[in-house]
């Protein structure tokens, strides 16, 4: 038996209500019963409706990053380029949409890495994280607020970004990570 496999049985959903909306999230309050009869309520973000995407672009031995606003520590933040997947839209058509709309540069090659969950104890959110390479030139308008700052990092100093304490964003250095396992095999 795998060890990401349980025999576990999963509680009962008892009842699911929405305990708080804003225009950006909604709790959920799930009244839960587990197999030996407790009974609990969690609380969690409701499940998410599109899936996105988080690419890290390649050219000439050098990763982009970008820098950009994050509300949650009120600073710009070095991060990946990342969106919301599309209605219609394939994660790999998102993956080279977001590209275009945050650093101007579309890729002809697009190489899926693996698909994170930021925090499932409280959500359902899955990043499709994607390594593009193979780039050119093309830009299209997309919706951020301020012009995102790209910022080009050697691959050579990957284990320096990872090892900076001011560089914390789980799924960023998750997605590192993998692209440095991603280079070491190849």
């Amino acid at each position: 038996m795998s060890i990401l496999h349980s025999t576990q049985i999963r509680p009962e959903i008892l009842a699911v209500r929405t305990a708080a909306k804003t225009a950006v999230f909604e709790v959920q309050s799930v009244d839960l019963r587990f197999s030996n009869g407790v009974e609990r309520t969690y609380e969690r973000l409701t499940p998410a409706r599109r899936p996105s995407v988080m690419v890290l672009p390649i050219m000439d031995d050098c990763l982009t990053l970008i820098r950009e606003y994050a509300v949650g520590t009120e600073r710009h933040e070095l991060t990946c380029i990342k969106g919301l997947i599309d209605a219609n839209e394939t994660p790999e058509q998102a993956a080279n949409r977001e590209l275009q709309e945050e650093i101007g540069m579309g890729a002809r090659t697009i190489t899926p890495l693996r698909v994170l969950y930021s925090s499932p104890s409280h959500m359902y959110s899955p990043m499709h994280v994607f390594i593009a390479q193979d780039l050119y030139p093309c830009k299209r308008q997309g919706d951020e607020p301020e012009p995102l700052i790209p910022v080009s990092i050697p691959l050579a100093q990957l284990n320096d970004l990872i090892d900076d304490a001011e560089f914390g964003d789980a799924r960023v250095l998750s997605a590192l990570m993998l692209l440095q396992r991603y280079f070491q095999a190849a």
